[in-house]
């Protein structure tokens, strides 16, 4: 076989979604998982000091390729348009679910204090919340949760990375903390 590390670089490049490390292990054989992760563990490093335009970033439950979030302005300026956002209505309601799934329509009406038909809508169509399934209550009401490319806009590697509720009250506390606008989903 080609040089491993070439090889892995060679399908995180060619992939649009996160590779779980037994995706790796179908693609390449016999190759043992440490090896793999080994192999993984050296790009991210290598790229990490390259200081380039991207990284090998954990996320969803695999690795990809990501832009630096900080060079995030130069792909708009390239673009020359914004990335497309979340409402604040869409990501609060993005949030009870994130932190409450699996979780009924009623329950998030309820918490938000308005019908969130339409924010629900609109996850829905961005594939950040899926339907999970249905609750044994008459009528049987579905429950929706988050999704991998949730875990994939938010660059989390799985649920229990999202902050706690008290790391989120702590910081719209600090003095000049902004106040939740709506969020500009990453390139």
């Amino acid at each position: 076989m080609e040089d491993l590390k070439v090889v892995v670089e060679m399908l995180l490049f060619v992939s649009d979604v996160p590779i779980a490390v037994d995706r790796f292990r179908d693609v390449l054989g016999d190759v043992d998982r440490k090896e793999i992760l080994r192999v993984l563990s050296d790009l991210r490093r290598e790229y990490e000091e390259r200081n380039g335009g991207f990284q090998v970033a954990e996320v969803a439950g695999g690795f990809q390729f990501r832009t630096r979030p900080d060079l995030n302005h130069w792909i708009r300026k390239f673009r020359g348009s914004r990335p497309p956002s979340l409402s604040p209505a869409a990501l609060e309601t993005l949030a009870v679910i994130a932190y409450r799934q699996p979780v009924v329509k009623a329950d998030i009406d309820r918490v938000r204090g308005v019908d969130v038909s339409g924010a629900l809508k609109r996850l829905l169509e961005k594939k950040l919340v899926k339907m999970v399934g249905r609750k044994d209550l008459p009528g049987k009401p579905i429950m929706y949760g988050t999704t991998k490319r949730f875990l994939e806009v938010f660059g989390l590697r799985d649920l229990t990375e999202l902050p706690t509720l008290q790391e989120l009250k702590e910081l719209q506390e600090k003095p000049g903390a902004p106040q939740l606008p709506g969020f500009e989903m990453p390139e």
